[in-house]
Parts: C-alpha cells; sequence; structure tokens
C-alpha cells in the first residue's frame, strides 16, 4: 500500500479549508486587541498591561482553540461530522439509558444552536465594519463613507446568496492565504523593531494581572475573548474538510499569522501609544495602506460568506432534527451537497445584519455585543461533556480537563456579560426567541405524535387491513406518513371518501436518523402487506435533502416498480384546532399553530412533480 499521494491531496484540502473555517478568526486581529485598550474599559495602555493582554491573547489561543478544538473536539465526531448537533447525537447515543439526563443535554444543546445565530449575525456586520473603517485610518476626510459602504457589502453579500458561493469559492482559499501572510508580514515587521514584546509568550505576564488586579483582567477578558471567535466553525465545518487538513491548515499557518500579528501590534504601541487608536491597520506602511484595506474587506467578505452559510447548514440539520418544521431549502452546486441557500433565513439575517450596522455605527460598539454569544456556545459546549464524559468509556480522563476549559469559558462568559447594556443583550434576546421556536416546535411535534398514538385508529395495521372488497384501481400510489406503523391518514381519507384502492400502493415513510448521512444499501426498508400494501421506511442523514426519486430508484431494485412520471403521490396537511384552555403559555400553541401553517408542504419539501400532487386535509386537535 502507497502513501506517496495523500500529502498533496492534504495540502489541497488544507487550503481550500482556509477559506471556509478560518475566516471568522482570522479577522480577529482587526479588532481584537485593539478593543482591550479602547477607553470604555479603562484598562491604561502601560508595557506592563501591554504585555499581560498579549500573554492572555496567546494562552487564551492556545488553551481554547490549538488545544480544546483543534487537537480534542474534532475527536467529538459523529461519523465524520462536527457542530453543536453533531455533538448533540454524540451524548444521545450515550445516554439513551438515561432520559433525564439526555433531556437536560438537549435543551443545553438547542441552547448553544441558538446562540450560534447571534454569532453569524454579529460576524458579517462586525467583520465588514471593522475592514472598512481602514479607509478612515488612510484618507480621514473619507470616514463618512464607512458606513454607506459597509451596508452596500453587506446587502451585495446576502443578494449574491441565491447563486451560491461556489463560483467564487475557489478563490477563498489563495485570498485567505494571502490574508494570513500579510498579518504575518506585517506583524513580523514590527516585532523585528521591538523584538523584546515577545517575552509576553510567557505566562506569568497573563497571571500577574490576574493575581494583582483581578478588576482590570476582568475587563481585559472581555477584549481578549475576541481573539477566540470563530473558534466552533473548527467543530463545525470539520465534516467538510475532516480533521487532518482542518489541524494542518490551523498549525502550518493560522496560528503562527495571528500570533505574528497580535504581538506586531503590541511592539507597535509600545513605540507609538497612539496607535492603539486601529493599531492593525496602523502596522502597515502608508503606500500598502490601502491594498491592505481592499485585502481585509475580501476577508471579512469570506467571513460573513463562511457564517452565512454555516446558518444555512444549521437551519437543515435543526430541522431534520425536528427543532424547526420543514423550509424551502435550494441546493447551489450540482456537485457539493452542502452547499446550500434557505431564502427565508438569508432575508432574516439581512435585516438582523443591516440594523446592526446602522444601529451600533462601529465596529467597536459592536465589540461589546460579540463575545456574549460565542463565549456561551463555547460554554455549553463544554458543559455538554462534562455531563456525558463519565458514561464514555476510555474518554473519563478528559474530564478534569474540560473542567478547566468550562472554568476559562465561565470567567470570559462573566466578562461578556458586564457587556450586557452596552449591546450583550442583542444576542441574548436573539438567542432567547431561536431557543423559543426551537422547543415551541419540538414539543408541539411531541404533542401531535402522541394524540395521534392514542386515537381509535392508531393500532390499524395498514399491511393488515382487509381490502378483499374494496375495488382496484389501475396504476400506482403512494401515501405518505409520519410513523413507521399503522396507516397514513391521507390513504384513510382517500379510502373513506373514493372508496377505491390502487393496484400497487405503497406507503412511505422518510426518516432522518441522528447520523449526518446513510449508505444507500441501508437506505430502505421494504415490508409487503397480505393485501398487497407495501411500506417503504427510508432513512436519511441529518446532513441529506429527502430524495423520493432515489428511494424509488432504489425500492425498484427490490421489486417494487413505482415509475416517478406516472405515479399518484398522496400527502396530508394538517391544521391545528384547539380543543383546550389557552392557559398562560397559550401563545405558545398559537406560535406552533403558525409555522405548522407555513411550513414547507410535503410536495415541496420531497421534489415530488406537481402535477402528481394529491394533497387532502386533517385536522390536529391540541
Amino acid at each position: 500500500m502507497s502513501y506517496s499521494r495523500p500529502s498533496p491531496g492534504l495540502s489541497a484540502v488544507a487550503l481550500t479549508a482556509l477559506g471556509v473555517v478560518y475566516g471568522d478568526i482570522g479577522t480577529s486581529p482587526l479588532y481584537a486587541f485593539r478593543e482591550a485598550f479602547d477607553a470604555r474599559h479603562g484598562l491604561p495602555l502601560t508595557p506592563a498591561n501591554v504585555f499581560a493582554v498579549l500573554s492572555m491573547i496567546f494562552w487564551s489561543v492556545t488553551l481554547i482553540v490549538s488545544l480544546k478544538y483543534v487537537t480534542i473536539m474534532l475527536r467529538f465526531d459523529h461519523r465524520g461530522e462536527g457542530g453543536v448537533l453533531a455533538l448533540l447525537s454524540y451524548c444521545a447515543q450515550h445516554l439513551r439509558e438515561r432520559p433525564r439526563l439526555l433531556s437536560m443535554v438537549t435543551l443545553l444543546g438547542a441552547f448553544a444552536v441558538s446562540l450560534f445565530y447571534g454569532d453569524a449575525v454579529i460576524t458579517p456586520a462586525i467583520s465588514v465594519l471593522s475592514a472598512v473603517e481602514g479607509i478612515a485610518v488612510a484618507a480621514p476626510s473619507l470616514e463618512a463613507l464607512v458606513l454607506p459602504a459597509a451596508v452596500g457589502i453587506i446587502i451585495g453579500l446576502f443578494l449574491f446568496q441565491r447563486r451560491g458561493a461556489g463560483a467564487v469559492g475557489a478563490l477563498f482559499g489563495p485570498i485567505m492565504v494571502l490574508w494570513f501572510l500579510a498579518m504575518a508580514g506585517v506583524g513580523l515587521a514590527s516585532i523585528a523593531e521591538n523584538p523584546g514584546v515577545l517575552q509576553a509568550l510567557d505566562p506569568r505576564y497573563a497571571l500577574k494581572l490576574i493575581l494583582e488586579q483581578p478588576g482590570m483582567a476582568f475587563v481585559a477578558a472581555g477584549a481578549v475573548f475576541l481573539c477566540v471567535t470563530g473558534a466552533e466553525a473548527l467543530y463545525a465545518d470539520m465534516g467538510h474538510f475532516g480533521r487532518r487538513p482542518v489541524q494542518l491548515a490551523w498549525f502550518a499557518l493560522v496560528l503562527p499569522s495571528l500570533t505574528l500579528n497580535y504581538f506586531g501590534q503590541g511592539a507597535l504601541v509600545l513605540r507609538e501609544p497612539a496607535a492603539a487608536r486601529n493599531p492593525f491597520f496602523l502596522l502597515a506602511p502608508e503606500t500598502l495602506l490601502m491594498p491592505l484595506v481592499a485585502l481585509a474587506t475580501m476577508a471579512a467578505v469570506i467571513a460573513s460568506q463562511a457564517t452565512i452559510s454555516g446558518a444555512f447548514s444549521a437551519t437543515q440539520q435543526a430541522s431534520r432534527l425536528n427543532f424547526l418544521p420543514r423550509l424551502r431549502v435550494l441546493h447551489t452546486s450540482e456537485q457539493t451537497q452542502g452547499q446550500i441557500y434557505i431564502p427565508a433565513v438569508n432575508w432574516l439575517l439581512l435585516v438582523l445584519v443591516v440594523a446592526l450596522v446602522l444601529g451600533f455605527r462601529s465596529s467597536g460598539a459592536l465589540a461589546s455585543a460579540y463575545g456574549i454569544a460565542v463565549s456561551g456556545d463555547l460554554l455549553l459546549a463544554s458543559v455538554m461533556l462534562l455531563l456525558v464524559l463519565p458514561f464514555v468509556k476510555g474518554l473519563r480522563p478528559l474530564w478534569p480537563l474540560f473542567l478547566l476549559f468550562a472554568t476559562i469559558e465561565l470567567a470570559f462568559f462573566a466578562a461578556n456579560a458586564t457587556k450586557f447594556v452596552h449591546g450583550g443583550w442583542f444576542p441574548l434576546v436573539l438567542a432567547v426567541a431561536v431557543f423559543t421556536v426551537l422547543t415551541t416546535w419540538r414539543r408541539g411535534l411531541g404533542i401531535m405524535q402522541a394524540r395521534k398514538e392514542a386515537g381509535p385508529k392508531a393500532t390499524l395495521d395498514g399491511l393488515a387491513l382487509d381490502l378483499s372488497d374494496v375495488p382496484r384501481v389501475p396504476g400506482s400510489a403512494v401515501f405518505f406518513s409520519s410513523s413507521a406503523g399503522g396507516c397514513p391518514s391521507s390513504f384513510l381519507h382517500n379510502l373513506k371518501h373514493n372508496k377505491v384502492v390502487h393496484e400497487q400502493t405503497v406507503f412511505v415513510t422518510v426518516q432522518f436518523e441522528d447520523v449526518p448521512r446513510v449508505l444507500d444499501d441501508e437506505r430502505i426498508q421494504v415490508m409487503r402487506g397480505a393485501n398487497g400494501i407495501v411500506r417503504i421506511i427510508a432513512q436519511f442523514g441529518y446532513r441529506e435533502s429527502p430524495d423520493v426519486g432515489l428511494v424509488l430508484r432504489l425500492a425498484a431494485r427490490k421489486g417494487v416498480v413505482c415509475p416517478i412520471d406516472e405515479t399518484s403521490f398522496f400527502t396530508s396537511k394538517p391544521t391545528l384546532v384547539s380543543v383546550s384552555r389557552r392557559g398562560v403559555f397559550g401563545w405558545r400553541r398559537s406560535l406552533f399553530g403558525w409555522m405548522l401553517q407555513n411550513s414547507t408542504s410535503v410536495a415541496t419539501y420531497l421534489h415530488l412533480p406537481p402535477n402528481r400532487v394529491v394533497e387532502l386535509g386533517t385536522q390536529v386537535a391540541i
């Protein structure tokens, strides 16, 4: 067996990963170090404090990003996939026999996903604003153009989503390589003028500030945390690239470049304290300032694109795991299944991002709102693993390490929570709203299923029904059911009103497993009844789109032939009917009913031929 070829392939994938995985954390130097010495935070710009902040930045990146995420968390994959929902699926596998603990972990996972949407809104706003603000550094007379330019770039970015990122995606990697090399270059040049700044690699500078001035250290932590925003993307995007390319890109290029740039900024403000107003852009020579602004803007757009794509992916996964209703999902690439576009999410994000930019008006103001969502997300991931690790053989020794991570992240969260009134309220309010939607839908589905199972027809076995006296009509009919047993309500309605059964009658149930993808050989189960009815149970992973055409092709191999253009597809459209008092939380029932009525129809969701669909209405009492 030869191992001579994987290396070039690994490098190529690592290059592509740069444009997706590291866009967010790669733009943090635009504002993270600057925010630590912002006048609003009260941290004096002294050599001792500069060394302490640089030490805090380096060791925060080392512990949270390099150790926790790049080295350890990438091993907590679920069949090769990462992200909070994949972590939730991983935890569920080990907590099946502990339902109370599983319920707690599920709620934590749902809230972590909710916090991610706060990140998805703030990242485009702060990244683009901080990049475009370089214009005011290069040409102060053009400062009035910063806000309009940022809004214009953001609107263009969201309008472009419908076409997909595939057309320019190939450029993302090379642009980010250039970005990281540029950051490293200007940082290294600054360090060369003051190499003593490298002493800040010593963790004792950070510990001295923490022990001697805990109040100042606490304030600094809120800004220092901005250097690890984007760490969760390493885990979330693992499924697209795999563990090794993500790790290679981090240790070979991203980490060295970030370190050199942060220390270069520190060296600059030690020489010129006035440069603290925007040390990133002031690192560059005047002749290179505008090219650096242009490169920073491209990097910010790439970081925003990665976050927006992540929001689409998280929404699709949440829908697959029954946290959200069916949504209209468009695939923007014929080659890459993961490139999707969800119109409802796109336009909602656009409105929120533009509102943030116009409301906060500067990256410095937005920085106060940024850290609280990400720190909460990282903390919840650690807490989830603290709850599940005691039940995972061989991984229990990691428990103390995750306790350390959780302690550090709790301190960061507390530091960011102090900025609640200065903008930190926004991602928390947004997270609570999203969490309410997720849990309302999941709870509503649970109630609907329970009532259906308790109904008088719940015990009917469709494969055992006596249909000997029912006339048969030519053709094939497919009836969709949410459960793998009983009879589809659309079949019962058709039988009641039309009093006929098709010669080829098939019940299809589409199930989403808590795995990313399912192999075709394991995708369908076929059961045949004595009455001629066939039941097909089709399984898809939560990263897959249901494909009825594929299901029917696989079924044909097992003798169930239903040509998609000659088959009638029967679906049901439920309508919520109130049968109890509204109570204190009656508004949740109204919310669930609204989502139920506005969810994408089964026909659209499963991409059925429009001229072959028959939709029958049903009423659901809650």
